[in-house]
């Protein structure tokens, strides 16, 4: 079934990448460089967008992607600032493999990777689980996003929002490189949204043995969505202290973001038995959220690393981390009643939240050599903290056809009053008390063993986590539940390089989420279910020929289900993701980048309650995703660039009767590099969705999240 999926309907990663590769000159920078030229030359490769194959794989360390037996890459801060994104997903769509959509009733953001979805609060910074911003991600404090496709338990540990099972994002702070960072930037982008931004680094003393680097950026005013005003500030610090044995660095950071009039995601509520099919998409740019609908977040996060050699052989290394979070809200839902007309009713809630993490951890790494095997052994161990207080009010879940108060339409939206709170109340909404606590603690071990000069490489490893849950009642206080459970997660890898440009992998590993809770109304109420894994089998291969890597990946990945049945709640179906990845990055000829690939997902739905769904696709997971980033440098200064996007069809309910069609999206930009008074000023320009298209991006959760209308963004840098 994934073989047929290969080949894709649409045409439009082939078009763009075949008129490019034949248009493009063999030599775009052939002029000699006079003057100021020397200045636009150095400026226009340091802006040059880019992909490194590499990237952290937590207890395993920083690894080459050609000696690892993972999909891992990484996309450099270059291309962040080049494609000017408001928020992380923005970036993280440069990969095949991985879609944005939003989180259920908010502005948080959440990514579909290898057909499994990614909270934001399950992504890393460097390495560390629960420091990163909980909601929403800005993307200009960080020098690398780095993404390994797959299921990480072994490496990174069970993410605490119970996500990645599919994939890792882990995050890399900006620190000051050997080269002095002079950088203020101007931005806009569509209709009334404008900010700026500064970064600076030096390093000091004798060799640069001390570094400092602070950056931050300010945006404001509305986006291209009909009224949706979008605010963000960030600041951050980084400094580093770096001997011949010893590097230590301390990373601070600030993140507040707003959003009012946001659009929903939208709901399918079937009362009247009139969502019979997937509406039409709205206008692209129609907003029918309500001018109440409004999030505010407030994150302030660190993390402190040490590395200190031991040995020339042996490495001890340990990192801390906190994150202090504020969230408020008044959230509105969109509830759909009739997919032709586009009849609906809107609800309201207010969920005041607040976040206490802490994370942890410290190893060994040692390298060595023994009867014609080397070593890279890892000994480490992790802890972590989190506590969520959080309480709520609820409007009314119904039409309240009666007297119409809430009643509206999403193809002509219309104001309505903030329902009156009094469906549902719990918690002190002035000073929310702790609703859940959560302890993970892990021990792992693993060793990489090279034979015949490491040609063969084979990776064991094995970590125990301990997940401790606690939950309280929100009125009260009282503990309510309460579950301690262990379990093992074990990974095998294989490595083969027949040369030093091919390598071939394989392994075994598996994910790893906290178990659940039967919900109220179930026979079982209460009853605490154990930890659940996933269990994932990869085999692939990469290249690496000049300046083009390749790499092909197949995949097989199989996660429990929870199932109701006869009002019984138990973790015993399966969903099964079987897939192929492949995906290409690099210059291809002097001046001209690509970065494309495409993924194929097949997952099925198994073990179903009854057997009514075994055999059909599960929810929200495309057929297909394909990508085409293309970076031309035509003459001097100036460089054309352009994407394309397509997603194939996704099924909005488990039985597969609502199917949501297949997508395409084009970008389109351009940079231009002058030299004022020996500066590099680089201007960018950027069209995101050129045609404006109406489409139902994604369908994971069962809910309808539209994708963004054309968008244009401007913005000018300056490098002294």
């Amino acid at each position: 079934m994934v073989a047929s999926k290969i080949a894709l309907r649409g045409t439009g990663v082939t078009a763009m990448t075949a008129a490019l590769l034949t248009s493009a000159p063999a030599l775009a920078q052939d002029a000699a460089p006079t003057g100021s030229d020397d200045v636009v030359i150095t400026a226009q490769r340091d802006n040059q967008t880019q992909v490194s194959r590499n990237g952290s794989l937590g207890a395993l360390g920083d690894k080459d992607a050609m000696d690892t037996p993972f999909a891992v890459k990484s996309y450099n801060e270059a291309l962040i600032l080049n494609q000017q994104p408001l928020t992380l997903g923005a970036v993280l769509e440069n990969d095949p493999s991985v879609r944005t959509t939003l989180g259920f009733g908010n502005m948080s953001e959440q990514f579909v990777v290898r057909g499994f979805n990614l909270y934001g609060e399950d992504i890393a910074i460097d390495g560390l689980f629960g420091v990163t911003p909980r909601q929403l991600v800005s993307p200009e404090l960080y020098d690398q996003v780095q993404i390994l496709n797959g299921a990480s338990a072994f490496l990174f540990g069970a993410a605490p929002g119970g996500s990645a099972l599919g994939g890792t994002v882990n995050l890399t702070p900006k620190r000051a490189k050997d080269r002095d960072t002079n950088r203020l930037t101007a931005n806009w982008l569509s209709d009334e949204h404008f900010g700026g931004a500064f970064d600076f680094g030096r390093r000091f003393g004798a060799d640069g043995a001390f570094g400092a680097r602070v950056n931050g950026a300010f945006r404001s005013g509305d986006i291209a969505i009909d009224d949706e005003f979008r605010r963000s500030a960030v600041l951050g610090g980084s400094f580093d202290w770096r001997t011949d044995s010893l590097r230590v660095s301390l990373d601070l950071a600030y993140q507040s973001v707003k959003a009012q009039h946001m659009r929903p995601m939208v709901q399918l509520n079937n009362k009247y038995g009139t969502v019979t099919a997937v509406p039409r998409p709205p206008r692209a740019d129609l907003n029918y959220g309500q001018p109440w609908y409004n999030q505010t977040i407030r994150d302030l996060f660190g993390i402190f690393k040490l590395e200190y050699d031991l040995s020339e052989n042996l490495m001890f290394y340990a990192s801390a981390g906190a994150r202090d979070t504020a969230e408020r809200g008044i959230y509105q839902g969109f509830q759909l009643l009739d997919s032709t007309t586009g009849d609906a009713f809107v609800t309201g809630s207010n969920i005041p939240r607040n976040d206490n993490n802490e994370a942890a951890q410290a190893g060994l790494r040692f390298k060595g050599e023994g009867w014609g095997i080397t070593h890279q052994l890892n000994l480490g161990y992790s802890h972590s903290r989190y506590v969520n207080r959080n309480s709520f009010e609820f409007g009314r879940f119904d039409d309240d056809a009666a007297n119409g108060t809430n009643l509206n339409n999403l193809y002509d939206p219309r104001e309505i009053a903030l329902p009156v709170f009094n469906a549902f109340r719990a918690g002190d909404l002035d000073n929310p008390g702790p609703v859940e606590r959560t302890r993970l603690d892990s021990m792992f071990v693993s060793d990489t063993l090279g034979f015949a000069e490491d040609v063969v490489q084979v990776t064991v490893g094995l970590r125990y986590q301990s997940i401790h849950l606690r939950q309280y009642d929100r009125n009260s206080g009282a503990q309510t539940n309460e579950y301690v459970k262990g379990t093992t997660t074990p990974v095998v890898g294989l490595v083969i390089r027949p040369s030093d440009s091919v390598s071939l992998y394989a392994n075994r590993i598996e994910g790893l989420v906290r178990g659940s809770v039967a919900p109220a109304g179930t026979i079982n109420f209460g009853q605490v279910f154990p930890p659940y894994k996933t269990v994932q089998y990869e085999v692939g291969g990469k290249i690496r020929v000049g300046r083009i890597n390749a790499s092909l990946a197949l995949f097989q990945t199989d996660r429990p289900q929870e199932l109701t049945i006869a009002n019984v709640f138990t973790v015993d179906g399966l969903q099964r993701n079987k897939g192929v990845e492949f995906s290409v990055d690099g210059e291809v000829i002097d001046g001209l980048r690509v970065i494309a690939g495409v993924a194929v997902t097949d997952a099925e739905q198994r073990r179903t309650a009854g057997g009514l769904n075994d055999g059909r696709d599960a929810v929200g997971v495309p057929e297909y995703t394909a990508n085409a980033n293309i970076e031309w440098d035509v003459y001097g200064g100036l460089t054309l660039t352009g994407r394309v996007m397509q997603t194939g069809k996704q099924q909005v309910n488990v039985t597969n009767t609502l199917e949501l069609p297949e997508w395409t999206r084009f970008d389109l930009g351009a940079r231009y590099v002058v030299a004022v008074a020996d500066a590099p000023v680089t201007f960018r320009f950027n069209v995101d969705n050129v045609a404006n298209k109406r489409y139902w991006a994604s369908s994971l959760g069962g809910y309808l999240v539209q994708g963004m209308p054309r968008t244009f963004k401007a913005s000018a840098t300056i490098d002294f």
